[in-house]
């Protein structure tokens, strides 16, 4: 058999142009590899570690009470009521793209833009103590609320905890401040003085009375606009943290090392509830939760709750308490095995407790079904 000219020529080049291609193919997965080997502008969360409020806790090297009342009459405990976590990916080990799209498709994890958890502007120290001040808040409003529900009368005090460098607040502010007034009110909690700080506006000064050591003096500042981040539109501020405390009748101390931000808030009172009355509340039941608290025991939403569901199963609850704000999130990614049950308030965690922990009647209870489609 012969070949024609033309058909030897396109007989040596196929090996050629095979090789080219076999090059080519290379060079793009390599490219690929390196692609996505690169860091991410994002930022993965997954569940953190579980801790009973009712239970012992590790701080210097010893174990002691998360919650201890020295003072005053408590009474045992039973069962477990865990607060959960969530751990995010530090900003200096910023997640690949492959590690990205790997969490996408795992439902223990979420993929957030990474400025939605490390706000622009903030140093990581910053991040960092913005997080312990509001876990300091959360759990002086934590003992407020339980203290509240128990028919105490407690006096709020705001002070100024940090004031941010270059803002509105700087060189006028001080840490120690105590915040007596702003536009001529008194503020009774930390969300009156943000919505006094936002109904103000950046427009005009906001008229602040605070007490610095012996005298009261008056600070006029104008806000300015936070900077923006996902899912939260600028809203004005001053540049500070705000730390609140109360006048106790007598001292609660909560003791929970290396834990920031203000999502315990509703376990904490709850634990200290249990403490100061009588009977176990939980029955000897595993219940977890989560929700942020004001003094006057109002649950607010949290982040993270599809990961703390997660780790509420891993630590082997049946049952969880929900805010009701976050109730978008909850339908359709509770894990199985764990029954979620939805509160907005103290009274309503305290009440969804008794009927675990007595066997009560549970379909009486608010689901987060039950709310959305009311």
């Amino acid at each position: 058999m012969y070949l024609s000219r033309k058909e030897r020529n396109a007989d040596q080049r196929a090996p050629l142009g095979q090789i080219i291609g076999g090059a080519l193919l290379v060079v793009a997965a390599v490219c690929t590899g390196v692609v996505a080997a690169m860091p991410a502008p994002y930022v993965i969360e997954y569940p953190g570690p579980v801790f009973d409020v009712l239970g012992q806790t590790t701080s210097n090297g010893e174990d002691v009470p998360m919650i201890s009342i020295p003072v005053e009459e408590t009474y045992p405990t039973e069962g477990a009521l865990r607060l959960l976590t969530v751990y995010a990916t530090p900003p200096q080990r910023m997640p690949s793209w492959i590690d990205v799209v790997l969490a996408t498709f795992d439902p223990q994890r979420a993929v957030l833009p990474a400025e939605s958890v490390y706000p622009p502007g903030l140093t990581q120290e910053q991040n960092a103590e913005q997080a312990k001040v509001e876990m300091a808040n959360s759990q002086l409003s934590a003992i407020a609320a339980a203290l509240h529900a128990l028919g105490y009368e407690l006096e709020l005090q705001l002070s100024v905890a940090q004031v941010q460098e270059g803002a509105a607040a700087e060189g006028l502010l001080e840490v120690g401040d105590v915040i007596r007034s702003i536009n001529g009110v008194e503020p009774a909690t930390l969300e009156e003085l943000r919505a006094a700080i936002t109904s103000n506006g950046t427009s005009r000064p906001a008229e602040l009375v605070v007490q610095r050591g012996e005298a009261e003096i008056a600070v006029e500042a104008t806000p300015r606009l936070s900077e923006p981040t996902a899912g939260a539109e600028p809203t004005p501020v001053l540049g500070i943290l705000v730390a609140s405390d109360f006048v106790l009748p007598f001292t609660v101390t909560i003791q929970l090392d290396n834990v920031g931000g203000p999502s315990a808030g509703m376990m904490f009172a709850l634990g200290i509830y249990d403490k100061l009355t009588p009977g176990g509340l939980t029955g000897g039941e595993d219940i977890a939760g989560t929700g942020t608290i004001d003094a006057m025991g109002r649950v607010g939403a949290i982040g993270g709750i599809q990961q703390k569901m997660w780790g509420a199963v891993d630590a082997g609850a049946a049952w969880f308490l929900a805010p009701v704000d976050n109730c978008d999130e909850v339908v359709g990614s509770v894990p199985e095995g764990l029954r979620v049950f939805a509160v907005s308030t103290l009274d309503e965690a305290i009440r969804a407790v008794e009927v675990i922990g007595t066997g009560g009647d549970l379909d009486a209870l608010p689901s987060c079904e039950s709310v959305l489609r009311s």
